[in-house]
């Protein structure tokens, strides 16, 4: 029983601290173009010359 009285506020404390960090992360825009960063890893870049051979 002293273990719940323990573990209560510990389980609490990480979910709000959790919470938190999400919406700062959420504020500070680390959501706002998903679409974008999946379409650049994708997309093959036009100045990048091939590799020559060098013998």
């Amino acid at each position: 029983m002293t273990g719940l009285l323990l573990l209560i506020p510990v389980a609490l404390f990480l979910g709000l601290s959790g919470l938190a960090a999400f919406f700062w992360a959420l504020k500070n825009g680390q959501f706002s173009d998903p679409e974008g960063d999946a379409a650049r890893i994708l997309a093959d870049d036009d100045d990048d010359e091939p590799l020559e051979d060098h013998k």
